[in-house]
């Protein structure tokens, strides 16, 4: 219950006057000249000069890398269609293997067929495609 600029606090019957803003001025300046007390002005010099060094060198790190960006860029722009044609020459070109290798191997079926006594035993396994899968990941 407040009487006459006292309050009272915790209940115990206890008066405590309300401070006024020049004491609250008054403490704010006191409890932050004792918190720089605490730091030494150099070091934060120090801190200030090295953050400085640093956000130089991460400009200058991030002008070279949207340079760097850019060029590759371009560098993609130029080469990208003659990528995406030799991607497809080299699709058509493994299509047109497959199928004459598919072919070769039916020729040798039937000549194994047609001359059984032309091929000794286990010689035909040896001689069919052996070629690796192309398809299959490797291990």
């Amino acid at each position: 219950m407040e009487m006459g600029g006292t309050r009272e606090c915790g209940g115990r019957g206890e008066a405590m006057e309300k401070p006024t803003p020049e004491a609250a001025a008054a403490a704010a300046e006191e409890v932050s000249a004792r918190f720089r007390s605490l730091v030494d002005p150099d070091d934060i010099a120090s801190i200030r000069q090295t953050q400085h060094l640093i956000l130089g060198r991460l400009q200058d790190s991030n002008a070279v890398l949207s340079h760097f960006n850019e060029y590759s860029e371009q560098c993609f722009a130029e080469v990208s269609g003659d990528f995406a044609n030799k991607t497809r020459l080299l699709k058509s070109m493994k299509a047109d293997l497959d199928h004459i290798f598919t072919k070769l191997r039916g020729m040798k079926a039937r000549l194994a067929a047609t001359y059984p006594d032309a091929f000794p035993d286990g010689a035909m396994s040896k001689t069919m495609d052996q070629r690796p899968d192309l398809e299959i990941p490797l291990d």
